[in-house]
């Protein structure tokens, strides 16, 4: 499996897309309905209706790169928010394309301390 890099800003569209869209379609979608940058130094990732298949849309300095998964029997987690694009971390969409429900994960809060004790 291949891994992205951290610095990257990941974006999810909520809605469910049409999974004949192609890079230009899905560059356009980015654009107009997510209101983003399809050029940006970011990951875009897409889902279809039966939540069995996600594309990641990035561009790479020279050009598009459009990845798909498919899954043959289960399910990603799609996260459950409301807002129209979901942002997420490199690590949350690993999480995903592993199979894990982000919206289950607790972390420990971040504590701020002021002296060494």
């Amino acid at each position: 499996m291949f891994r992205l890099g951290g610095e990257l800003q990941v974006y999810l569209h909520r809605e469910p897309i049409d999974f004949r869209a192609g890079i230009n379609s899905l560059a356009v979608l980015v654009q107009e309905t997510m209101a983003l940058d399809p050029f940006a130094l970011a990951v875009f990732a897409f889902c279809n209706r039966r939540c069995d298949r996600m594309k990641l849309l990035f561009f790479d300095r020279s050009g598009f790169v459009l990845v798909l998964k498919r899954l043959t029997e289960d399910k990603f987690r799609w996260p459950r928010r409301q807002e129209a694009v979901v942002t997420l971390t490199t690590e949350q969409l690993h999480s995903i394309l592993d199979g894990i429900d982000i919206d289950a994960m607790v972390r420990h809060p971040v504590r701020q301390y002021q002296v060494a004790g």
